[in-house]
């Protein structure tokens, strides 16, 4: 049975109420109250057309690709000249913040056309962390599935099935299209029929609260804590911060970097393979470097979304708090997100849209485990949603062991993919990771069972 949605309904509703009232009295204007302006709405964005033709694949079944711009947005699209009938939605990854959007091909493109699928890809009409864009972009591209295709000279039924996948902020796109708020606030409505996010932002807002609880720890440890936020005087701390922690950053700590990294481990996902190897790569260095920062995520909300009141710092992967933990956590200074930043909005989709994990179809994640950027606790804060609302019967989460973001091979991505769809298709759930027991995270083959054999003969240890 689906996720009854009833609830979010109504508080949808009466959101959109509270400002017609003035209308549904006999007076006033019918027009809901315009929503406030932000940053990211007056940045401006394009699309550069002689980046959208796309080749075809080599060796692979012959397809008709078309390619163009839909409402700001580039797309592509390939449909095989043999298709089954189902399309799949990718959503790309994080695409920077420069004036131009771009394109990109699903990774398992060549995987989707030789078993029949349709695939589109949105640019999106926005850069920067702009999920909602993503999301609304994708959507839209996919309602014009048909008219694309007949526009082009095939006349196409209406898909059979229709999937989204997506990598990293396509992976929180992915998660968030198929959640019911989605289905009751966005401008553009599908109902999909299946999910792969890999390497996503699943717990959406909290990877934000993450970088700024690391921040925070960083500068306790190193004797010169934060007192405000955003720390006025980061640039100046933040050599010191570092040469407090790091004999060389970020590959080698010194003894209070030892504590930091301890932190950051629990921060993360807890005791678990590959954290060690993820640590000391260049994705610390991308966490720092989202440090100093206020939390309105570069101009995507305009209040600041962070919040660490949650946040319990740990110095090691027992759960039961130490008087030293006690005592860090006592000294922490604490963010506290402001109530209106993310709220619901009147005109769609929220700034930030969320992956609440009320789903009612297949959703099948992957994630490394030595991802300290988008990190596997993303992983556990899902699970622990779905399983508050009883919907973790959808959700299946595979661990692959590899070391940075994304780090996936094609073949651990193709077989998530297939998970899904003969899970959608055939109704038989397919197998997936524990990933909230501790014990069983922090074992030295955890990941092995859904990493690729082509990984080094190190990825898994003899047993």
């Amino acid at each position: 049975m689906p996720f009854p949605v009833l609830r979010g309904r109504w508080a949808a509703t009466l959101t959109v109420l509270g400002a017609l009232t003035l209308t549904a009295c006999g007076g006033g204007d019918s027009t809901p109250e315009p929503e406030e302006a932000r940053e990211q709405d007056s940045r401006q964005f394009s699309v550069d057309p002689s980046r959208l033709p796309f080749n075809a694949v080599a060796d692979a079944p012959e397809t008709d690709r078309w390619w163009g711009v839909l409402d700001g947005a580039g797309y592509r699209v390939e449909v095989p000249k043999n298709w089954n009938g189902m399309l799949v939605m990718y959503a790309h990854g994080y695409g920077g913040t420069g004036s131009t959007v771009s394109v990109s091909d699903p990774p398992i493109r060549a995987h989707l056309i030789r078993n029949g699928y349709a695939w589109a890809a949105s640019s999106f009409s926005k850069n920067y962390y702009d999920v909602r864009a993503g999301i609304e972009d994708t959507n839209a591209l996919a309602l014009a599935f048909q008219r694309i295709a007949t526009q082009n000279g095939r006349t196409l039924a209406p898909p059979a099935k229709t999937y989204i996948v997506g990598t990293s902020m396509g992976g929180h796109i992915a998660a968030a299209a198929v959640d019911a708020e989605a289905l009751e606030t966005a401008n553009h409505k599908v109902r999909y029929d299946g999910s792969v996010p890999m390497c996503g932002v699943l717990g959406d807002t909290e990877l934000y609260n993450y970088f700024g609880a690391s921040q925070i720890a960083a500068q306790q440890l190193a004797g010169m804590p934060a007192t405000s936020w955003p720390v006025a005087n980061w640039a100046e701390l933040a050599p010191k911060v570092r040469s407090a922690l790091f004999t060389t950053f970020p590959s080698a700590t010194t003894p209070l970097g030892d504590q930091y990294k301890e932190i950051v481990k629990q921060l993360t996902g807890g005791e678990r393979p590959m954290f060690n190897e993820g640590f000391a790569g260049s994705m610390n260095a991308t966490v720092w470097g989202t440090f100093g920062r206020d939390g309105t995520i570069n101009g995507i909300l305009n209040r600041d979304g962070y919040d660490t009141t949650g946040i319990v710092y740990q110095f090691d992967n027992d759960p039961a708090l130490t008087a030293a933990e006690q005592s860090f956590n006592q000294a922490a200074y604490r963010l506290r997100a402001d109530p209106e930043a993310n709220r619901l909005r009147r005109d769609g989709l929220r700034w930030f849209p969320k992956a609440n994990a009320r789903i009612s179809v297949p959703v099948v994640t992957i994630h490394t485990l030595g991802d300290v950027y988008v990190p596997f606790s993303m992983e556990q804060i899902y699970k622990r949603r779905a399983m508050a609302l009883g919907t973790d019967k959808w959700l299946v989460q595979r661990a692959i062991r590899g070391v940075s973001h994304c780090d996936f091979t094609l073949d651990e991505q193709t077989a998530a993919f297939d998970a899904m769809a003969r899970w959608e298709q055939n109704g038989v759930k397919p197998e997936g990771d524990e990933v909230l027991d501790r014990a069983t995270v922090a074992h030295p083959h955890y990941g092995c069972k859904f990493s690729s054999r082509s990984r080094t003969p190190n990825a898994c240890p003899a047993p």
